[in-house]
């Protein structure tokens, strides 16, 4: 089964687009100050003075709201890779209890697992280090156990009992209560 790591890294390109906007903050700041210096001795603040400290705390405020949203997203994305973990964890407990209940053999149960899985009768094959024909022979078993003729069967069958959700005997995720 395939194992989601959450990545909580920051993307690259908006941690450096903000620490260059950092940078710029820190740059606009010094000529702020500068500039206040140079006019302390004259009569009144000027209007561009105002305008580089109003431009500068709104680039400041910028790199906070960013900053705030890219954690609210990275968060937002580790909770939704959880889910799909569990999401992943019960659709593969739900097939392999169906598995268990027609009673395959472990060979049998491997095909099944590839089948649904979407590969096709060579690869199955290539990847078991077998003949076509023992596939085919594993399937035809599949099919009879488990009350089917094809593939697309088969899907519908699991896919139809996932979409139900647990009933009496099937798999439940814990915390999950069934519907009495």
């Amino acid at each position: 089964m395939i194992r989601l790591v959450p990545d909580t890294r920051l993307p690259a390109g908006l941690t450096a687009m903000m620490a260059v906007q950092a940078g710029c903050v820190v740059f606009f700041l010094g000529d702020l100050v500068a500039d206040a210096r140079a006019q302390l001795g004259t009569e009144g603040a000027s209007f561009h003075l105002s305008i580089e400290a109003v431009a500068t705390f709104a680039l400041l405020a910028a790199i906070g709201f960013e900053a705030r949203y890219l954690r609210d997203l990275m968060r937002s994305k580790a909770r939704l890779e959880r889910n799909l973990q569990i999401a992943s964890a019960a659709v593969h407990e739900v097939i392999e209890a169906h598995f268990t209940r027609w009673k395959l053999s472990p060979s049998e149960t491997d095909v099944a697992t590839f089948l649904v899985k979407g590969f096709e009768i060579a690869e199955i094959a290539r990847i078991r280090g077998c003949a076509e024909g023992t596939v085919k022979a594993h399937l035809n078993a599949i099919y009879r156990k488990s009350g089917t003729h094809n593939r697309g069967q088969l899907l519908s069958l699991l896919i139809d009992s996932l979409m139900a959700g647990p009933t009496d005997g099937a798999p439940h995720t814990e915390g999950h209560v069934a519907a009495q």
